[in-house]
């Protein structure tokens, strides 16, 4: 058995990616930020659909063609393949725990 909440650094310099379950369709992932941003410059693309739940902390989501979302804990949100995106902000003083959702529509692939 684990726990979302273990295994958390102190020192988060870097965003941290842990894939918790992968399969053909889905992978599972807890994201951990720290005052994290996403780079100024582009914007996330994915090829998979992506559902996303806040479970600590908060942040700001910047869609290319729709408002800001605000997530604090317990928002979720799905953000479709290609639905182009950014983290535009995430709390500094404490951390932001998401557990993100990655997958695919087994039918066609996308």
């Amino acid at each position: 058995m684990s726990n979302i909440f273990d295994s958390i650094p102190e020192d988060i310099s870097d965003e941290l990616f842990s894939d918790l379950v992968c399969g053909e369709y889905i992978r599972i992932e807890r994201i951990v930020s720290k005052g994290h941003d996403s780079p100024q410059v582009g914007w996330y693309d994915q090829e998979e659909h992506e559902w996303v739940i806040l479970l600590k902390g908060e942040a700001k989501i910047t869609f290319e063609t729709d408002n800001d979302v605000h997530l604090t804990p317990g928002s979720y949100l799905n953000i479709p393949a290609h639905k182009k995106h950014r983290v535009a902000w995430t709390v500094a003083d404490t951390e932001t725990i998401w557990l993100a959702i990655h997958y695919r529509d087994a039918i066609n692939n996308t």
